[in-house]
């Protein structure tokens, strides 16, 4: 990894080489581990150390990026060469702002050293011990652990600079039998927050308990919903609180702003400081990432923006913006769900009859505007009777409205950070939901 001090020495060599109106550098190392199974055996162990160098110049209202992964001087030269090639190649951009000065940023602590040293004898031994115990419950285990470290800066002409350090581990799991399945997943910048076995014990119960599935009717049902099913559903709303998807006309909540279309219980913020959040406190142009209140009580009231879109909207910076150029403009990224207290165990002892879903994969938006998603259930779907969980039931196809499922939230559990395979990692809680709709049957 390279120091903060290492990271200062790269860019002052860049604008030393330089002679652009303005220049940026981006700066990031990622080293990464994962010891992968199957059939309860480990067969890889993989390890990579990726060192990128993004050089943006801008020449008369022009601007463009090149990239290299090295740092000797001729490299360094031959990329800013390069990006001011490039940018006289562009059109001028007419929204294109001065680059940021020095800023002032909260402060986040999401470097762990026992996560940053780990090695694979470490991750070995958590699987040793879960293949252990896939081979006493006769099931068959299947998976990835991984753990890594991030380093990042961001630093520009005009004095700002900006540094990030950030550890991460991630524990995912599927347990097999001949004719069911259960999974279960966790990321977090804490290694020591992980629990492997308590992961694969939870992923063998969900096999365990959905041996010979029946068929259930598809149709409008109560539901409830496991975070990381949670998760990977409104998930699929992230960019439409950016401000450029409403000004191009693209977001969900188009004329909707201010109108109370979700349920009294939703309330939702970008948090980058929430304890449960990762990233780095501030966006792809190294301007302050801002706590934002995006939905309260049913009611979207504010977007997010970067500093270009701000100005044609006539708002304020929130520091959600991407590296520039960029076409997305900006979105949440640290998205916060409001929780309740209800455990996933009450919801099913309040429930008559409905269906329990781990998790869901293979979405795909149906209605962009109205925010339907079709997609299907997998590893872990069971029905509900008279408040207890009655078996396994083979898998559904849903096609639902994301908007109408968050006006039918029954109940909610307390939010946590939830991994799935759709999104990327977001705070939600467990909801029980009225009317979702199951469109059909799966074969499996």
């Amino acid at each position: 990894m390279l120091s903060e001090a290492e990271m200062r020495r790269i860019a002052g060599k860049i604008f030393k080489f330089s002679d652009a109106d303005e220049t940026e550098v981006e700066i990031g190392v990622v080293s990464d581990a994962l010891t992968r199974f199957a059939n309860n055996t480990i067969h890889q162990n993989v390890a990579e150390q990726v060192l990128n160098v993004s050089v943006r110049t801008v020449l008369d209202g022009r601007t463009a990026r090149a990239t290299t992964n090295k740092t000797d001087d001729e490299s360094l030269r031959r990329v800013v060469a390069t990006s001011k090639t490039l940018a006289r190649s562009q059109p001028r951009n007419p929204d294109l702002l001065p680059m940021p000065g020095p800023q002032k940023y909260g402060k986040v602590s999401r470097y762990f050293e026992n996560t940053a040293y780990a090695t694979p004898a470490d991750r070995a031994r958590a699987v040793a011990r879960v293949a252990e115990m896939a081979e006493k419950n006769k099931q068959t285990a299947a998976g990835v652990f991984s753990t890594g470290v991030t380093q990042s800066a961001i630093a520009n002409t005009r004095g700002l600079f900006a540094s990030h350090r950030q550890t991460r581990a991630e524990f995912s799991i599927t347990i097999l039998e001949p004719d069911s399945s259960g999974w279960a997943k966790a990321n977090s910048p804490d290694l020591s927050s992980l629990d492997p076995i308590a992961l694969a014990r939870s992923a063998s119960e969900k096999s365990a308990a959905s041996r010979k599935p029946t068929a259930a009717a598809p149709g409008r049902w109560t539901v409830i919903l496991e975070p990381s099913a949670v998760l990977d559903l409104v998930g699929f709303l992230f960019y439409d609180f950016a401000g450029t998807s409403v000004s191009d006309q693209r977001s969900c909540f188009n004329k909707r702003m201010g109108k109370k279309i979700l349920g009294e219980n939703i309330t939702l913020h970008d948090d980058v400081f929430h304890p449960l959040q990762s990233g780095a406190p501030y966006d792809g142009e190294g301007v302050p990432r801002q706590k934002i209140l995006l939905v309260d009580k049913g009611v979207p009231k504010n977007l997010v923006y970067s500093r270009a879109t701000a100005r044609k909207m006539k708002a304020k910076p929130t520091g959600h913006g991407f590296s520039l150029p960029n076409d997305m403009g900006e979105a949440p990224m640290n998205l916060v769900f409001g929780g309740g207290n209800s455990s996933v165990d009450e919801m099913v002892r309040s429930t008559d009859r409905g269906i329990l879903v781990t998790r869901v994969w293979y979405i795909r938006d149906v209605d962009p505007y109205e925010k339907v998603l079709t997609g299907m259930t997998r590893d872990g779907t069971f029905l509900v009777q008279d408040g207890k969980v009655a078996g396994g039931i083979r898998n559904f196809r849903f096609n639902q409205g994301i908007l109408e499922m968050l006006s039918n939230v029954e109940m909610l559990g307390p939010s946590v950070r939830a991994s799935g395979e759709e999104s990327f990692e977001m705070v939600v809680p467990p909801m029980k939901v009225r009317n979702f709709n199951f469109s059909e049957v799966t074969k499996f």
